[in-house]
């Protein structure tokens, strides 16, 4: 009956094969960038002179959607680049409202100024983190003597942190969280962990940077 019906009408085959075509690459499409990969452009200079305003970036959410599939918390790497939700700052006033003063939001918020923020991880839970005179040092059971950050992940003088890093922060990271950075650390370039932001809880990471898409001259993985 039904092969009849369509044989009477092709244009109306032709229409539902459509639909259900456009149906697929909507939901794979949405799949793809739930879970495997999404895109960010970068806004503002705090990145440089790694990542600059306009940039995009494509970020790898398989990591994290994978962590998550195992039930663990997905943990970047020291020196990678990430994306992460902004806090819900409507959460946070409800949490201190009821007594909370410093609350651990994992809710996506919708309507708030950069809602997705992208820095470099610097130190992880349970590490010290000391900014002095420009320097910054990290403290923890590898290094109870502390190392210098850029000494060891500084990569050129056009790619990677800046040297200098303003700001006087001594600090321990709490349990799962980060303490990050942007790559422009001089003066107030980036609001991050040392100077406003605070610390990132692991359930407010989007992933890692995988690589620059645009500029086309630029590309570039990370």
């Amino acid at each position: 009956m039904k092969s009849k019906f369509f044989e009477k009408h092709p244009i109306i085959k032709d229409i539902l094969n459509l639909g259900g075509f456009i149906i697929l690459i909507v939901l794979g499409t949405l799949f793809l960038n739930t879970y495997i990969y999404r895109s960010y452009n970068v806004v503002g200079a705090s990145m440089e002179n790694t990542l600059h305003n306009d940039d995009r970036v494509v970020v790898n959410r398989a990591a994290v959607s994978w962590a998550h599939f195992l039930g663990e918390e997905y943990i970047p790497e020291r020196g990678q680049i990430i994306v992460f939700v902004n806090e819900d700052e409507e959460a946070v006033a409800a949490y201190q409202a009821a007594g909370i003063e410093n609350p651990v939001t994992c809710t996506v918020p919708n309507n708030i100024k950069d809602q997705y923020i992208i820095k470099r991880v610097i130190a992880f839970p349970g590490e010290r983190v000391v900014v002095k005179d420009g320097i910054m040092t990290i403290y923890n059971e590898e290094y109870p003597d502390g190392f210098v950050y850029d000494t060891l992940w500084r990569k050129s003088e056009t790619d990677g942190p800046k040297e200098y890093t303003a700001g006087e922060v001594d600090m321990v990271v709490p349990a799962g969280e980060l303490f990050v950075s942007g790559d422009n650390r001089e003066g107030s370039n980036s609001w991050d962990s040392r100077n406003g932001l605070g610390t990132i809880p692991f359930c407010r990471i989007i992933g890692p940077v995988s690589f620059r898409l645009f500029p086309f001259d630029k590309i570039r993985g990370f």
